[in-house]
């Protein structure tokens, strides 16, 4: 398999360096770039798998890059930020990006994040070899969901999904009627205990709701079930 390559933009040439120690340890390439323009000429000369990005940089700000980002590619984004608010992170996971981490980090901490995002595109991607042992297909309400090749189609029209949003999804559709909490979602889907409250999962809960033209459809796909959580009906 090819060596995963990591792009790291940040105008802290301290942060990017250090980033970059411990990923190369790991044994991941890295890209550096100081500013988002840099950082988006590098993607489209280089095979990108994960893009470590900051958010506050002069000229064009990291929840810009997300956005164009996410206008052509599905890999997955962790968002730096020395800002810690609910709201900063509802702006940032709801541009596009996977996950969210708040500066100063510990370095350990980090990587073990970029290792789990990465877990998903691997399975995400076709090409990358990681494949399950038998196809999987669930079809319920119009939505249509092949865990083999991660295809989603929402009543005939394929939709792109990022991995986070594809793994909400086959949780709330693998088990029809079960209703989620979102600290439910997100210690199943992140794998991580929930110490505190966040709107995490809601951010992406929308943006999932949004590829799904949801709001423009009477009978929705995903339920809320106010004060308990989300569930796909059958």
């Amino acid at each position: 398999m090819p060596q995963i390559s990591i792009l790291v933009v940040d105008d802290e040439k301290e942060i990017a360096d250090l980033v970059e120690i411990y990923l190369v340890s790991d044994g991941y390439r890295v890209f550096k770039a100081d500013n988002a323009e840099d950082g988006l000429k590098i993607l489209e000369k280089e095979e990108v798998h994960l893009v470590l990005l900051d958010i506050m940089m002069p000229g064009m700000d990291g929840l810009e890059m997300c956005k164009r980002i996410r206008e052509t590619n599905n890999i997955p984004i962790i968002m730096l930020s020395a800002r810690s608010t609910d709201l900063d992170k509802i702006l940032g996971l709801g541009t596009g990006a996977d996950d969210y981490v708040v500066k100063p980090f510990n370095p350990l901490e980090l990587t073990a994040r970029v290792k789990s995002q990465l877990r998903r595109y691997t399975q995400l991607n076709p090409n990358s070899g990681a494949r399950e042992a038998d196809k999987n297909e669930i079809s319920i309400k119009g939505l249509v969901i092949n865990k083999d090749n991660h295809k989603v189609t929402v009543y005939g029209e394929e939709i792109k999904l990022t991995p986070i949003e594809f793994d909400i999804l086959y949780l709330l559709a693998s088990n029809p009627g079960k209703v989620f909490s979102t600290d439910e979602i997100f210690e199943k889907v992140w794998n991580e205990k929930v110490y505190e409250a966040n709107n995490t999962v809601m951010v992406h809960i929308r943006r999932l709701r949004g590829k799904m033209k949801e709001d423009t459809r009477q009978n929705k796909i995903i339920t809320t079930v106010w004060g308990v959580g989300y569930k796909i009906e059958k």
